[in-house]
């Protein structure tokens, strides 16, 4: 997508900077502006806890206060799942069951709104603002956004949680290994590509799902990509949180741009 237009950033690093090469090569921690101010409190109680599950549950105890997600919550399964309905756990599951779906949209929305990253893909390739694609995008934002009590907010918390703990945990890691299986690169563009080599650089959709498992990752396409990802891109971890509706899952979340690949084989 040659025409591809970088939008407003509201994170500490411009859009276009963000979404390349020399971001990924060298990049600095990103984030949205004002969110830790915002919640100053929360993040100096996870400054006093030695231990991962206890900061996972402050971080839950947290979010349901913070947005009124409690309020939601009734005696009875069916309350805990309308609680659910309207948090962000809904759009986490959601994205794994299906990241062209309703919630797969809301998230491309905060990357979009947030890092200055439009989408590539939506339930097919997204070829500027007049394309069947992007309305489609747009209305499955809308959709899932209107009814639930400020959703971006909730994912920028989430977002400035995980890179809390990624940094918490190893302070002067840079870059995580990953993985993705792919069936080719219909929802990517190809910049560039080295058969002999088996390398490349293309442009991921804003935002991606990726595994830490070479072999759990061929599970999801007919070849695997390696890319070395900024930690400061990482999204969210599936093993980040002790929620019995994600317990288990080993997806990573990671926000798009240009990056260089590497094709693997068994």
């Amino acid at each position: 997508m040659s025409d591809y237009h970088y939008q407003y950033s509201l994170c500490n690093v411009p859009s276009w900077v963000i979404g390349s090469l020399e971001f990924n090569a060298d990049p600095t921690p990103l984030t949205v502006l004002g969110v830790r101010e915002s919640h100053a409190h929360f993040f100096k109680q996870l400054d006093e806890l030695s231990s991962w599950e206890d900061r996972a549950r402050i971080f839950r105890d947290y979010m349901e206060v913070a947005f009124h997600l409690h309020q939601w919550r009734e005696k009875g399964d069916d309350g805990r799942m309308l609680s659910i309905k309207h948090s962000y756990l809904r759009f986490l599951r959601g994205w794994l069951f299906e990241s062209d779906s309703i919630e797969g949209a809301v998230l491309k929305g905060w990357v979009q709104t947030r890092m200055g990253l439009p989408p590539i893909y939506h339930n097919g390739r997204i070829k500027g603002k007049d394309s069947d694609a992007y309305l489609s995008y747009m209305k499955d934002r809308m959709k899932g956004s209107a009814r639930t009590n400020g959703i971006f907010n909730q994912l920028d918390l989430l977002f400035e949680f995980v890179q809390y703990e990624l940094k918490r945990r190893d302070a002067d890691r840079t870059h995580i290994t990953l993985f993705r299986g792919v069936h080719g690169f219909y929802d990517h563009e190809l910049l560039e590509w080295d058969k002999k080599t088996g390398k490349g650089v293309l442009r991921l959709n804003n935002l991606n799902s990726f595994t830490h498992d070479f072999e759990r990752a061929w599970e999801f396409g007919t070849f695997v990509i390696e890319v070395q990802v900024p930690v400061a891109k990482i999204f969210f971890d599936g093993d980040f949180l002790h929620a019995g509706i994600l317990r288990g899952e080993k997806e990573v979340l990671v926000i798009g741009g240009v990056y260089d690949i590497s094709r693997r084989i068994i």
